[in-house]
């Protein structure tokens, strides 16, 4: 490894103890990040690396004819080219669920963009353009692009040969995964309604837009192995589906996290591991790919876009009666991870209301589109749009106020979710909306100074579109409901090292987990805890890598709670061995070692009266403690295929949005001023991170409202946009002012009392600006995002 340059480095993060839980430290790879000095996966570098390029495919459904590679391969420069016959073993597909995604396509194609062969040069410009003389014949195939292509008869089949445990409960072999979820009667509930609303929803596909394209190294290893150093969500999920297709046992392929700029779900599937790995072991030379944005917007999966249909019924009293729902996502041409975006969309289709009488069915489509699967707010975010314009739609058709009406429907603790689940922690939902509207409104006018209007301040900013005429305001409010953790029975675990041990003269604590931190802050709270359990100043976090157990993934808002359990129950256990250690060396001194409660402070043993009995140098002169532990949350099970029912999720957080926007109906634009946010967060172990998520959550979803979205072209199933002069986000000048009010009402199940946080802003302030824009302007709006068009009739 010694020609490696710029690879991951322990952090060290100083500080007093009193830098715990609950205290607002800073990142210590904030500064780093900043000034351009962070190492991402992309700086990586070996003094004879080659550099790998992917050739994809240019139609989205075809068989393939022919591949002609020798003109590649009479390149200068051209050390290797591979297509999908020169795969080492009879492994060749990989997956997160369902492993039906091939390494390189074979037989055929099944969406733009898919790798079809890989090359491996001196330069990355060599690279491209001996992959542009690899000459492939396509004779294209049928389109599969909506439901109705998909499940008509005759269809044609994207998977033509499903064996996934999946196909014995779909109705067709395109539908990736079916899930209802039926309680009471929804039919005879509806008779009792006397109100109802119904709506069709269309959600638009979301690109996760990180920063840091999709990059790697791979380096062939002296004893055949591999080392690769790699920006991802979950090492120990890479392994499992790296290894088979190399040939090699799991203990030869040594991963090692790199710098992330970003993942929001992207990253939890395979893009260039497995393609660099091949390149390194054939070439025998490191092996370094790195994507263009081009390229990034083919090279993961998407958000499911998704129609959904909703009715609701409601009593003159404003009390829900029913719900009935369907929820077609469209999952594209790979499973990823749609199985459990549908049991997620399902699951919490009804939101964070009391409805006893449901009847929901959410399915995920194979198509010829973009593959799509994790991203952040996992289909909750597609069910929270639907259902909060439909609670807008009841409040009005009653004539009540849309947060009075919530309000009155509020889940709180011990009610029951539609799978017949009892939520068991603090459900807020009806405080988090009184809190948001409770927050002082944006003044009026507020583009109007005394020189004249400030555009920056006006839809249509700095291109001085209008100066206040034709401009209206809006208001809006929305809340939404997202679980915490992997569900369905699914054995959701971390893995967490400890060493504890004196280092110049000073107690240290090394922390060593898997976790994949990708932005969110994991690192910083590691280093709380450990102060906070060990009560050390000087804590060290080891580069996350596969030679320690696995985390899981950094997805499903997991991470703080289950990984953070992790280093907190190791802590645990290591303090209890320092505390046996000391009662050995000290414990005949003084008889409070046996009688006292003893806790680690400030380096010393001190006990429960404030007396010190050692310091931990002393205690630890002559040996150190090393240990590593798992820990689990609550066991979860799996939905019933037939009924939904189940106590298929672990945790649930919610959080609520008041949007105030202001749209120029003459040109149709929209300026959103604020978007407000409440979430209950169980206890915040690091504030101001908290704060970052809410603020970082709630924007993304302010994107998907009013300018994200992948247009595929629907003759074609080709991306129209893939790059950010087209697909465009939310800038600086877009963002808003996003106040935060936090509550903390512990989970008495997590640890410390928490509540993931990252996912539930996401939610709720899709349908809030939503609801605002139809508050100003009187539309209905029922697609995600807005455009000047929807708004203006052109």
């Amino acid at each position: 490894m010694s020609g490696v340059t710029r690879t991951p480095t322990h952090l060290t993060q100083g500080g007093t103890t009193d830098a715990g839980i609950g205290a607002s430290t800073l990142r210590p790879d904030g500064t780093l990040k900043v000034t351009g000095e962070f190492a991402y996966s992309s700086d990586m570098w070996h003094e004879d690396m080659l550099w790998g390029f992917t050739l994809r495919s240019t139609v989205a459904h075809a068989e393939i004819v022919s591949i002609d590679t020798s003109e590649a391969l009479a390149q200068s420069g051209v050390y290797a080219v591979l297509t999908y016959d020169d795969l080492p073993t009879d492994v060749k597909n990989y997956g997160l669920e369902i492993q039906d995604t091939p390494v390189l396509a074979h037989g055929k194609v099944r969406h733009h963009g898919e790798p079809v062969a890989l090359v491996a040069a001196d330069h990355p410009e060599t690279a491209r353009r001996a992959a542009a003389k690899i000459r492939i014949e396509y004779a294209e195939l049928p389109l599969v692009t909506d439901e109705e292509s998909a499940t008509r008869e005759g269809a044609p089949l994207v998977h033509e040969h499903r064996d996934d445990h999946h196909v014995e409960h779909v109705p067709h072999p395109n539908i990736v995964h079916r899930q209802p979820i039926v309680r009471g009667d929804a039919e005879a509930a509806a008779r009792r309604a006397d109100v109802i609303v119904t709506g069709e929803y269309v959600f638009g596909m979301q690109d996760q837009a990180f920063l840091g394209p999709e990059s790697g190294l791979a380096v062939p290893g002296e004893d055949g192995g591999v080392d690769l150093y790699v920006a991802t969500q979950w090492l120990h999920s890479d392994l499992r589906q790296i290894a088979p297709v190399l040939g090699l046992p799991e203990d030869k392929v040594r991963m090692t996290l790199s710098g992330v700029g970003g993942a929001f779900g992207g990253r939890e599937d395979l893009s260039m591991q497995i393609h660099a790995c091949l390149l390194a072991l054939r070439t025998g030379k490191p092996v370094k790919i790195v994507y263009n944005r081009f390229e990034s917007f083919f090279g993961h999966v998407h958000r499911h876009p998704a129609k959904l249909w909703y009715e609701h019924g409601a009593t003159k009293d404003g009390k829900l009666t029913h719900l009935k729902c369907r929820i077609v996502l469209d999952g594209g041409a790979y499973a990823s991870a749609s199985p459990a975006v549908v049991g997620n969309a399902s699951s919490l289709a009804v939101g964070p209301y009391v409805v006893e009488d449901v009847d929901i069915e959410a399915i995920a489509l194979y198509s010829n589109n973009p593959p799509c699967g994790a991203m952040r707010g996992f289909g909750a975010v597609q069910a929270c749009f639907a259902y909060e314009a439909q609670m807008d739609k009841l409040a009005a058709k009653l004539g009540l106020d849309p947060v009075e009406f919530r309000q009155l429907n509020a889940m709180e603790q011990g009610s029951l979710l539609p799978t017949g689940q009892e939520v068991d922690s603090p459900a807020p939902v009806a405080e988090l909306l009184r809190r948001v509207k409770a927050m002082p409104l944006p003044p009026e006018h507020q583009w109007e100074t005394t020189e004249g209007a400030d555009v920056r301040a006006l839809p249509g900013g700095l291109s001085n579109t209008t100066h206040g005429e034709d401009v209206v305001r809006g208001v809006g409010y929305a809340v939404g409901i997202k679980n915490v953790g992997f569900s369905e029975g699914f054995d959701d675990y971390s893995t967490a090292r400890v060493r504890m041990e004196v280092v110049g003269g000073e107690p240290v604590a090394t922390v060593h987990t898997a976790m994949a931190e990708v932005g969110q802050g994991g690192i910083t709270v590691h280093a709380q805890i450990a102060r906070t359990e060990l009560g050390v100043e000087q804590v060290t976090i080891h580069p996350a890598d596969t030679q320690v157990g696995s985390a899981g993934s950094t997805s499903a808002s997991r991470q703080t709670y289950v990984t953070g359990g992790a280093v907190k129950n190791t802590c645990e256990n290591v303090r209890e061995q320092v505390l046996e250690l000391g009662r050995r060396k000290f414990g005949t001194h003084h008889p409070a070692w046996a009688t006292a409660e003893l806790v680690l402070e400030g380096g010393k043993v001190v006990t429960d009266g404030g007396e010190v009995l050692a310091d931990l140098v002393d205690v630890l002169e002559d040996e150190a403690i090393d240990l590593e532990r798992e820990w689990r949350h609550r066991p979860t099970e799996p939905f019933d295929l037939r009924t939904g029912q189940g106590n298929g999720h672990v945790q649930y957080s919610f959080a609520a949005h008041r949007a105030v926007v202001e749209v120029d109906t003459g040109l149709g634009l929209v300026k959103v001023i604020e978007l407000a946010c409440a979430q209950d967060v169980g206890k915040a172990l690091n504030p101001l991170s908290v704060v970052g998520q809410i603020q970082g959550g709630t924007t993304q979803g302010l994107g998907v409202a009013v300018m994200e979205e992948i247009i595929v072209d629907p003759k074609t199933a080709k991306v129209r946009n893939p790059s950010f002069t087209d697909y465009l986000i939310p800038t600086i000048l877009d963002t808003p002012t996003i106040p935060v009010d936090v509550l903390e009402l512990a989970d008495e199940h997590a640890p410390y009392g928490l509540r993931g946080i990252g996912e539930a802003p996401t939610l709720s302030s899709t349908p809030a600006v939503l609801a605002a824009i139809r508050n100003a302007t009187g539309l209905e709006l029922n697609r995600t995002p807005v455009r000047p068009e929807h708004l203006t009739g052109t």
